[in-house]
């Protein structure tokens, strides 16, 4: 019904710059939040940064100053700018979109398979 695709991960060296993202298609009415999180084997998935369709950004304490959440001109795309990356960045990156779609009510959440990001010291 919705897929999110992912790209932009890859291996940097710290303090550098990475920018992922993230696009949706499939039969959406309408997107309301999009997301990034992000995972380290044997943790909790974190939320990173959120955009809602209308509003103010939102950030993780461990990304601000540094990581710039943004939507695509055509919505149902979103970034995330990541810089002066730190090895504690190192994680699978996840998009998630709370999706509206045609003829079903209520919104659904849908997740990207993610991106590797890998920060080197």
């Amino acid at each position: 019904q919705v897929q999110l695709v992912e790209s932009g991960g890859g291996l940097v060296q710290a303090g550098g710059s990475l920018r992922l993202s993230c696009a949706a298609s499939g039969i959406i009415f309408s997107i309301n939040a999009m997301e990034w999180y992000r995972q380290v084997p044997g943790n909790q998935r974190e939320l990173v940064a959120s955009i809602p369709s209308g509003g103010s950004t939102s950030d993780a304490d461990s990304v601000k100053g540094r990581f710039t959440i943004s939507r695509g001109n055509a919505k149902n795309t979103v970034y995330l700018q990541m810089g002066s990356l730190k090895p504690e960045d190192t994680a699978v990156y996840y998009c998630a979109a709370d999706v509206v779609l045609y003829g079903r009510p209520g919104v659904k959440k849908y997740w990207g398979q993610g991106t590797q990001v890998t920060v080197s010291s």
